[in-house]
Formats: structure tokens, sequence, C-alpha cells
């Protein structure tokens, strides 16, 4: 796979991505102490309104600048119009608080915050989409950041259509249209990118190469095809269509860990950094999930849901997204700050970037927080959920230091 900083945007763009979306994490895990798990639904508000805080200010702010920074990179291709990329961050940060504050307390403000969501989410959907436009041909990477950003669009329509009828705006059937919207943003959006970029970055950070891309080429279009197929049963009412999306999702997800496996056997470099650490518990979590969502599908209940987002949450994508920012950041501050300085001066190396003991601290409080809170949750047990928040609690404290100190690293 090509790739070229000659494209890349500065790091000053991309900064505040970052550290709003790791501020955001601090805090959507010390919400978490105020949950009483024995009596939870995945359709409270306080859960909405958290899931939402979660999701659109630490997931998706932590996608956007990541992509900020990987699109043009890998397509090899300038942006259309990088300056938008300032505006995206305010209004997706504003737009989240008031749909927290909408969920949580003033169902007047979803519409609101639901609308400028909308707009920053549109604005980076329009920007990728020119930026695409520009590339002559198209490869496994560029397919994947197509099709998820077509998802995005048509679950913002959906989300958006939802927060109108929770505020009571439209009369529409909010539990109906969820699967959709869940499915569209998640597994459509969340999941594909990480499947796509996941392809460029674990390769290059792990040395790997003379492998087939065939799983995840399979993986890709089955997975595409099933958040096409739970979509279309939100609107047609079909047990049928829904079943088979959940069922394609999984072979899709299970080939896709296949395929990181494939690159994991293959790979050159066998430090065991913070990095691979991280890579291998997510994939863990990941596989974890996929075998819960195999018996859900048969023994539904509340409690297995909870668990099962739990675990890929908290045991997947925060793993990997904060794996992540441990070999992106140091990489991007170094080619900004110090490249310019080499054959001048002596130059730090990227490993001395990394704060050592502070990212093992983060990986072993995280751990602990996310297998004690999984054990919790299956059990039901509320004291030992929060035992395992407060470890969580302390490892995202740890990641935001992290953060900042590799920002400010001279």
């Amino acid at each position: 796979m090509a790739i070229s900083q000659e494209f890349a945007p500065p790091f000053k763009l991309i900064a505040p991505y970052f550290i709003i979306g790791v501020i955001v994490y601090v805090f959507s895990v010390f919400f978490l102490f105020f949950f009483d798990i024995t009596i939870i639904s995945h359709l409270d508000s306080s859960v909405l309104s958290w899931i939402h805080f979660l999701l659109l200010g630490f997931v998706m702010m932590i996608i956007f600048g990541a992509m900020a920074q990987l699109v043009p990179v890998v397509l090899e291709v300038g942006h259309f119009a990088v300056e938008l990329y300032y505006i995206i961050y305010p209004l997706l940060f504003i737009g989240t608080i008031m749909m927290v504050a909408g969920f949580g307390f003033l169902p007047q403000l979803l519409p609101y915050g639901g609308v400028v969501v909308l707009i920053s989410l549109m604005i980076f959907i329009f920007e990728t989409f020119m930026t695409i436009k520009r590339v002559k041909k198209f490869n496994l990477v560029m397919t994947s950041v197509a099709l998820a950003n077509g998802f995005l669009f048509f679950g913002l329509i959906f989300g958006l259509i939802m927060a109108l009828g929770y505020a009571g705006i439209v009369s529409v059937d909010i539990s109906a249209l969820l699967k959709a919207h869940i499915y569209l943003v998640f597994i459509g959006y969340v999941g594909i990118t990480i499947m796509g970029m996941s392809m460029v970055l674990i390769p290059m950070f792990w040395l790997s190469h003379s492998f087939s891309w065939k799983s995840v080429t399979y993986a890709l279009w089955l997975v595409s095809f099933g958040v096409v197929s739970v979509s279309l049963s939100s609107i047609f009412d079909s047990i049928y269509l829904e079943y088979i999306g959940y069922f394609l999702t999984l072979i899709a997800l299970f080939l896709y860990f296949y395929q990181v496996f494939i690159i994991y056997k293959s790979r050159v470099r066998v430090e065991r950094d913070i990095y691979l650490r991280s890579m291998v518990f997510s994939y863990i979590g990941m596989l974890i999930s996929l075998c819960l969502g195999v018996l859900y599908i048969f023994v539904p209940s509340q409690t297995l849901l909870l668990a099962i987002g739990w675990i890929l949450i908290f045991g997947h994508i925060t793993f990997i997204i904060n794996g992540h920012l441990y070999k992106i950041v140091p990489f991007l501050v170094w080619f900004e700050r110090f490249s310019p300085l080499v054959g001048k001066q002596e130059v730090p190396m990227l490993n001395d970037m990394l704060p050592v003991r502070s990212s093992n601290l983060q990986f072993i409080f995280s751990t602990c927080g996310v297998i004690i809170g999984f054990i919790s949750i299956l059990i039901q047990n509320n004291e030992l959920f929060h035992a395992g928040v407060s470890f969580l609690f302390m490892g995202s404290v740890f990641i935001l230091k992290d953060l900042i100190y590799m920002i400010r690293f001279k």
C-alpha cells in the first residue's frame, strides 16, 4: 500500500480532534459511576445520552482527525478543502453536547443538536468525497472510505428523523428506525472505517508484507450487504432481512479477524510494545463480542446485549483507537517538528517520544477495567461494575496525560 507524507495536513489542524476526543473519553468513563447496571436498559434516556456522548465526542472525533491525515496520504492527493476541518470539530462538539442535553433532560434541544451534528458530518462527507473524486484509480482502502461515508450519510438521515420524533415534532416509530441508525453508523461507518484504515496502519506498524488481501475484500462486501439488509429490514419490517444482515455481518467480521491474524503472523517487527499489546487485546475483545453476538441471536437477553456492547466499545474500539494514538501522534509530531532538523542537529527517535512506563500503566488499568466491568455485567453486580469503572477511569486519565506529553514533546 503506497503511503506518502507529501499531502499530509499540518498537525495543528489534527491535534484538536485528538485532544477533545480523549477528554470526552475521560468524562464518558467518569459518567459510568452514575449507572446502575442492574436496572438500566439500552433504550434508557441516560444510556442514549451517554452513548451519543462517547460515540460522537470520542470515537467520531478521533476518527475524523485520523481521516484528515490518512485520506490524502493513502489516496496520494491533496485535500479538496482542508480548511473545512477547522470548523468540523467545533460544530461536532457543540452538536454533541446539545444532543446529550436533549436525551438527558431537555428533549427540545435534540433536533437542534441533531442539525448541528448533521451539518458537521455533512461537511466532512462532502470534503471526503470531493477528495476521493480526485483519485484516478480505486483500491480496496479507497473503496472502504467511499462505502463508509455513504453509510454515514444515510445513518445521519435516520438519526435526524429519530431526533425529531423523540422531541415530538414528527410522528415516527423510533424503535423501528433504531436498528437502521445503529447499523448504518456503528457497523457501516465506524466498522468499515476501522476495517479499511487498519489495512493501512497495521501492516505499516508491524512491517507485515507478502500476505493475501482476499479475506478482508470478502469481509468488506459482506459487511456492506449486511448493513443494507438490516437497514431495509427496519423500513419493511422484515425479520428475514434482519437476520440475513446479522449473519452476513458475523461472517464478514470473522473474515476480518482472520485477515488481521494473517497480518500478525507475517509481521517482521516482533517488539512487544504498547501498540502490539493494544491490538492483540482489541481483537481478542472483538472475537469475544462476535461469539456472544452469535449466542445473542439464539438466546436474546438484555444482560447479554449490555455485555456485548461493553466488550465491543471498551474492549475493541477503545483499545484500537488508543493503541493507534501511541503510534500516530509521535509520528506526526516528529514529522512536523523534527524532520526538518535531520542532518542539522541531533533529533529524537520515535521511541524516545513514547512515555513507556505511563503507557504500560494505562494498558494495565484499562485491561483490568474492561475485564472486571465485563464480568460484573454478566453477573449483574453493581459494586464490582463500579470497581471496574475505577480502573478504566485511571486508564483514561493516563491516556490523556500521555497524549499531552507526546504532543508537547520537545
